[in-house]
């Protein structure tokens, strides 16, 4: 008994159909997941005009949306003057940290010993708090721009030293199994294998630390320095200035958005093989 050729092959109308439904739901959620954020940033200025005007918050405490609004209008110049400074040593400490740290964790995965000797280390002096770092790296590196990145880096390092080591070691047994079998060498093993399963684990860490650079940067600057976006936050804080202290913290946290959707951006163009989340 002969089977129509119909039965076997979906008609071409109904493939386009199912094609075309797919697209559509894809362009939905992309256009959700750009507007889901925009709605949240809407809703929370919404809620600090709404608080700052029914509470009548005096303005030196907490400005309006549009002061701040034409503040960074006004001194857009002044703004964008600081922030390159905290953007060289955020950018600088992030690929400084990062790098450091990607290297200890190929150290540790190979050498369990130690890993075992200087993990613990590694813990502890992340438990000192930045403030606390920051002052005894002006002191060893002066007042100049190195403190600033090593701060930067420092709050870097940690989260992207304990997302390495736990994607390198992450490895599917039964692949690790198989490069044994086929007497793959340990850097064949590393590359070909570990890296690929570090990645997701990497990018993780890496956006975490994309903000936690500019942070670091502000901080370093907290403690002593003459530009920059941590201190125009100094200054406009002790001259009472609200509307300038928020341009401030509004224009760090653009520079960290900024550096975040950069990561995402690499991450997209080099983990391929993952699906796009719906």
């Amino acid at each position: 008994m002969s089977v129509p050729l119909a039965d076997l092959h979906p008609a071409p109308a109904l493939v386009d159909a199912e094609q075309l439904r797919f697209d559509a739901e894809q362009r939905r959620a992309r256009w959700r997941r750009r507007l889901m954020p925009a709605i949240g940033i809407a809703g929370l200025i919404a809620l600090w005009w709404a608080v700052v005007v029914g509470f009548d918050v005096k303005p030196f405490i907490a400005p309006s949306p549009w002061a701040v609004a034409q503040t960074l209008y006004a001194k857009r110049g002044v703004l964008l003057a600081n922030l390159l400074p905290t953007a060289g040593e955020a950018l600088g400490g992030f690929l400084i940290g990062n790098l450091l740290a990607i290297a200890v964790a190929t150290l540790f995965v190979h050498s369990r010993r130690l890993q075992e000797i200087f993990f613990p280390v590694v813990v502890m002096f992340n438990s000192i708090p930045v403030v606390a770092k920051a002052p005894i790296l002006v002191l060893m590196m002066g007042n100049g721009v190195e403190p600033k990145i090593a701060i930067a880096a420092l709050v870097c390092f940690f989260p992207t030293l304990v997302n390495s080591v736990r994607g390198l070691e992450a490895v599917n047994p039964q692949a690790m199994e198989l490069m044994r079998v086929l007497s793959a060498s340990r850097s064949e093993i590393f590359f070909k294998l570990r890296v690929f399963s570090a990645l997701p684990y990497l990018f993780s860490a890496l956006r975490i630390a994309a903000s936690m650079a500019v942070i670091g940067a502000v901080v370093g600057e907290w403690i002593g320095a003459t530009q920059g976006i941590g201190a125009m936050i100094i200054q406009a804080t002790y001259n009472f200035d609200a509307a300038l202290l928020y341009a401030a913290i509004i224009m760090s946290a653009c520079l960290s958005g900024c550096f975040f959707m950069a990561v995402v951006a690499l991450e997209k163009a080099i983990i391929r093989w993952q699906p796009e989340p719906v």
